[in-house]
């Protein structure tokens, strides 16, 4: 079998992965985006009303214009986007393949096994972002098939008793979308108040549904258990048994540390487990190894995000070259 060899390989196809290929591209290297889902495959799961809270020229890469039809794009128009700055840059990119191991050989190449071939690569860069991996409610009955981690579609909920575990954006969409198709939607916020951070033409609407009575909402409540008709919760007021048909616990993501730690990437020793970089060159303790994107802040994932890590490619690449 034949071995590909690239000058970088760029593991996320992700909108920082592909400024990153677009930088490599511009320079002149031999470079290879390899994603395990769809293109921009984060962006694809978000819900499929979603409106970005950026405008759309902060979410441009490449210098490649996006146009909206208002100032803040929706998920529709962002695919629509990253596809177009894909195919008219005709980007290397190996679409649902999965990379399992990165390892460096004697001659400081790099050995990166798929699951569909095997490559050898000068560099590395690691663009994977943190929305793969849902943090847990760990809680009986948390593996029923009417347990999700992610949201997608209103109308699947219609007429149904919902539970959203969350308080942040995303759980804040899903039930006042579900809730306008008819469901019957209880919030269970783990905190005094809904999220600081959501979008703020959307909070005042939640927090006036919840005060009307349309949406019940549980402050500083936890799940206890699930079951398949009803949800134990345990409230400010004692332990309750509420019916429910359907649980969307939107308790957030974490990137994949196990995957930087098998590399040999070194951690901070905190809450935070931030991957150690250079600054300057976001070129990891592993010579060669590069990360891009919100994969740099570890678990402080609200730190980073497109439109302020877009200079990562340009920075990473202006690296690369200079060694080179």
């Amino acid at each position: 079998m034949t071995i590909s060899h690239y000058s970088v390989i760029i593991i996320g196809g992700g909108p920082i992965g592909l400024a990153c290929a677009l930088e490599a591209q511009k320079k002149g290297l031999g470079y290879v985006i390899l994603e395990k889902g769809a293109l921009v495959n984060s962006i694809y799961n978000y819900p499929t009303n979603m409106t970005f809270f950026s405008t759309s020229e902060r979410l441009e890469i490449g210098n490649v214009p996006f146009v909206s039809n208002n100032p803040k794009p929706t998920r529709s128009e962002a695919l629509e986007y990253y596809r177009r700055v894909a195919s008219s840059h005709k980007l290397a990119i190996h679409l649902f393949e999965e990379v399992q191991t990165v390892e460096k050989q004697e001659n400081n190449k790099f050995s990166v096994t798929t699951n569909k071939r095997k490559y050898t690569a000068d560099n590395i860069i690691i663009a994977t972002g943190f929305y793969d991996i849902p943090f847990p409610l760990n809680v009986p009955g948390e593996d029923l098939p009417k347990v999700t981690h992610y949201y997608k579609d209103p109308h699947f909920y219609a007429f149904q008793n919902v539970l959203v575990v969350g308080a942040q954006n995303s759980a804040v969409d899903a039930a006042l979308e579900t809730w306008r198709k008819g469901a019957n939607v209880t919030m269970l916020v783990r905190g005094k108040e809904i999220g600081q951070r959501v979008k703020y033409w959307v909070r005042p609407d939640i927090i006036n549904r919840i005060e009307e009575g349309s949406i019940k909402a549980y402050y500083n409540a936890n799940i206890l258990a699930i079951r398949e008709h009803e949800v134990d919760i345990e409230t400010e007021e004692g332990n309750i048994t509420l019916p429910n048909d359907w649980v969307i616990a939107l308790t957030g993501y974490q990137p994949n540390l196990n995957f930087l730690r098998s590399i040999g990437i070194s951690l901070s020793n905190d809450e935070v487990m931030a991957p150690l970089i250079n600054e300057a060159t976001f070129e990891t303790n592993i010579v060669g190894v590069y990360l891009a994107g919100v994969i740099c802040g570890g678990m402080n994932t609200h730190r980073l995000f497109i439109e302020n890590s877009r200079e990562h490619a340009t920075k990473i690449i202006s690296s690369i070259v200079a060694k080179s």
